[in-house]
């Protein structure tokens, strides 16, 4: 997968270590931009855009694990940075939902593995994103007593036993469930319900 048009978010107020990461990324591939403190990071920030950040726990003001909670909310994958790393620090970071945890200085190898990892995550996240916009605007697209149908396809309920329930006949359930598959782009009923379990957890 090519780094180009992923963008690593540094943000950490010591000069020499955003200098020094951004140097590494930059060479990398990667685009980057840096920020010294939370506020300008949270301010330019914008959600659309794939990336990652690598926050510096101990961030003056607005410390790290408060950027992670707005970060967690639009699914930006985040990686700790500490000079005073511990293994408290550490769970309580990854219990956050951190993707990883990593002690000053960096090791160029690390720091790579580690954007490449988040490269992935975000890349799963966006597809899986995507998927439920589609998903909601496909079931919104419904009727519905073709609404009605779906739930009672998916509660495995047979078109004679549906029609039965909604007080109609089967012939006419039958043209529900072919109308519900064609906008919901399921080509079976094995598929229609699959569908519908995986965004209905």
């Amino acid at each position: 997968m090519s780094s180009t048009g992923f963008r690593v978010h540094l943000v950490d107020d010591d000069p020499r270590v955003l200098k020094a990461l951004s140097r590494v990324l930059a060479f990398a591939g990667y685009e980057v931009e840096a920020f010294g403190d939370a506020e300008s990071f949270l301010e330019r920030h914008n959600p659309a855009v794939p990336g990652c950040a690598i926050i510096d726990l101990g961030l003056p003001g607005r410390d790290g694990f408060a950027i992670q909670a707005e970060m967690e909310a639009c699914g930006r994958p985040v990686v700790f940075v500490t000079g005073q790393g511990s293994i408290q620090a550490g769970v309580k970071a990854m219990k956050a939902g951190a993707l990883d945890f990593l002690e000053k200085p960096v090791e160029t190898t690390t720091l790579l593995t580690v954007v490449a990892h988040a490269m992935q995550v975000d890349g799963l996240r966006r597809r899986e994103m995507r998927d439920r916009q589609e998903f909601d605007e496909c079931v919104a697209r419904l009727t519905p007593r073709e609404r009605q149908v779906l739930d009672l396809v998916v509660a495995g309920r047979l078109n004679k036993q549906i029609a039965g329930d909604l007080g109609t006949v089967e012939k006419t359930i039958k043209v529900h469930r072919a109308r519900v598959m064609d906008k919901m782009g399921a080509r079976t009923v094995v598929g229609l319900v699959r569908l519908v379990q995986r965004f209905q957890q």
